[in-house]
């Protein structure tokens, strides 16, 4: 038996707050929400000391928006992995991916065994992953995302920023969420 292929609109997630473009967002975090390429590498070129800490992983309900954009029945649980991306001893950005249980058989098994090793070194050294659609948006205490990067880093500001994408491998999808801290932009 085939599983299906999992296809995601490319304007699907707009229609939920988050931005095909930062031009809401702060001038100094532009740069960091619209590259396309490997947060991981961008931070290991500023940061000789670039360290994940892995916070909490395991198989749990998505947040409400990344379920209806991965197309997931409410309360359907999925792998999800939270991490800390240090730099230079402070936390840059609190990470938060979600991996559909169908995932893991279309080849994104070895996600669950990553631990301290960044998820974007596997992504970006794949030529079969295809990220799709790049979308951003200012998150508060009223988005389940604020509040689990909140738990996890003690930031105790009105708001962040985040951005997303769905990084797709045979198919299936893998949603990636980033968040960054106020220390991103400081040395």
């Amino acid at each position: 038996m085939s599983v299906p292929r999992h296809t995601i609109p490319e304007h699907f997630d707009t229609q939920y707050g988050w931005l095909a473009h930062p031009f809401r967002a702060p001038r100094t975090l532009r740069s960091w929400l619209s590259d396309r390429g490997s947060l991981t590498r961008r931070l290991k070129m500023r940061h000789a000391d670039f360290r994940v800490k892995p916070v909490a992983r395991g198989f749990v309900a998505p947040f409400p928006d990344e379920a209806r954009l991965l197309g997931l029945p409410p309360k359907t649980h999925a792998y999800v992995r939270d991490v800390l991306l240090v730099g230079d001893g402070r936390i840059r950005v609190f990470a938060h991916s979600v991996l559909p249980r169908a995932s893991l058989r279309g080849g994104w098994g070895e996600i669950t065994q990553l631990g301290t090793k960044p998820l974007g070194e596997a992504l970006f050294a794949d030529p079969r992953v295809r990220r799709l659609g790049l979308t951003m948006r200012r998150i508060d205490a009223r988005h389940p995302l604020y509040l689990a990067a909140t738990r996890h880093t003690g930031f105790t500001g009105h708001h962040l920023w985040a951005r997303r994408s769905v990084f797709c491998l045979n198919g299936h999808p893998l949603l990636v969420n980033e968040v960054f801290l106020p220390a991103i932009d400081t040395p």
